[in-house]
């Protein structure tokens, strides 16, 4: 077996020793050094060569943002995933990284005195975050190539195509910086709403909000619950919440719920779609991009049998293809877009539905 190999760069020599024992004892991984810094970290990967970068957020001399610069110049493509405390200020230069092209990251356990803790919660959190990048780092001439993608010749039944009046987006690893890309495509007369679930914790939702807001023409803010949908303003599902709309008499409504977690996610993406489906039935546009596991299924096969449309990040593009994949291979993609032509299919999708002729919200006639 052709195992990952592993660079640990953290300041804290606590940090290094406790991931070196996790992470050594999986016989799929092999830590083959480790650094205190990022000068050291820069000047060890090419004589290592590793297939994954740990890389501490907050470092004294030269910090995980810096260092991941200087890797993003020479090694584009090398997954590196932030090791950074569940902290506003963590969560804040965790998705600042993100941005800069960091490939996932991993919230440090929060009490090192507690080793048994912090034991489990590493091995939890950060040892599938590096195997999801296993079949993109080596496949050996003996391996089997990866099965071609299946579409089923019997899809669920679908109705008259109906004008979109909102826009549901999921996505996970790699999320950030794929969002980064598609939000600024779309204008302030966007004429329709966007929900967006992605995969994070309290504070880190609310700091990506604000960096996408910064980005975006259209409004971007974390969810609160309470607010009513309106066009040209994007909802982001906060940390630790599912969201879901409610129909009232002046309009659709966001909703929170702490209902338990779904695909082992809250927010997940599943709820949200289905929620939007519900509401909208034929009128909503699901799209699943960048991400590890199977949310996003669910929901989009309740969009798809309602009359809605699906469309998902293909898998060039993405850093992980595990939630667009699991759409396109049950038959439920309209389309497989490239990351950088998402933006704008998503607003020509918009656009050509609301032209006279498309079937009004809460009008649903069968094919």
């Amino acid at each position: 077996m052709v195992r990952t190999r592993v660079l640990i760069v953290d300041d804290a020599v606590v940090i290094r020793r406790l991931l070196h024992n996790i992470l050594s004892v999986d016989p799929a991984l092999e830590v083959v050094g480790s650094a205190s810094g990022g000068k050291i970290a820069l000047a060890r990967i090419p004589q290592l060569n590793p297939d994954v970068i740990i890389l501490d957020v907050e470092m004294a001399e030269m910090d995980g943002l810096q260092t991941l610069t200087e890797i993003r110049k020479i090694y584009p493509s090398l997954p590196v995933i932030m090791f950074s405390a569940h902290t506003a200020k963590g969560a804040a230069a965790t998705i600042d990284a993100l941005l800069l092209g960091a490939t996932d990251y991993v919230t440090k356990p929060s009490n090192t005195n507690n080793l048994d803790g912090a034991i489990e919660s590493v091995r939890e959190n950060l040892l599938p975050k590096i195997k999801q990048f296993q079949p993109l780092i080596k496949v050996s001439s003996t391996e089997k190539a990866e099965p071609g993608i299946l579409f089923p010749e019997n899809k669920p039944p679908k109705r008259k195509s109906c004008r979109i009046d909102v826009v549901t987006i999921g996505v996970s690893t790699g999320g950030p910086n794929a969002l980064a890309v598609v939000l600024p495509k779309l204008l302030r007369d966007f004429p329709v709403p966007l929900l967006i679930v992605q995969h994070m914790p309290p504070l880190f939702t609310r700091t990506l909000a604000e960096r996408l807001d910064h980005l975006c023409d259209i409004q971007v803010k974390e969810a609160n619950g309470g607010e009513f949908l309106k066009p040209g303003c994007a909802w982001l599902a906060p940390g630790g919440f599912h969201l879901v709309l409610e129909k009232m008499p002046e309009g659709v409504k966001l909703k929170l719920n702490l209902d338990p977690p779904e695909n082992f996610c809250r927010p997940a993406v599943d709820v949200t779609f289905r929620s939007a489906a519900e509401i909208y039935q034929g009128q909503c546009l699901g799209v699943v991009m960048t991400g590890m596991g199977r949310d996003g299924l669910r929901g989009s096969e309740m969009i798809y049998e309602r009359g809605g449309q699906v469309v998902v990040q293909d898998k060039e593009s993405s850093v992980v293809w595990s939630m667009p994949q699991a759409v396109v291979n049950a038959g439920l993609a309209d389309q497989i877009v490239k990351l950088e032509e998402l933006g704008d299919e998503i607003v020509n999708r918009v656009k050509k539905s609301r032209l006279s002729g498309a079937v009004p919200f809460g009008i649903t006639h069968e094919s």
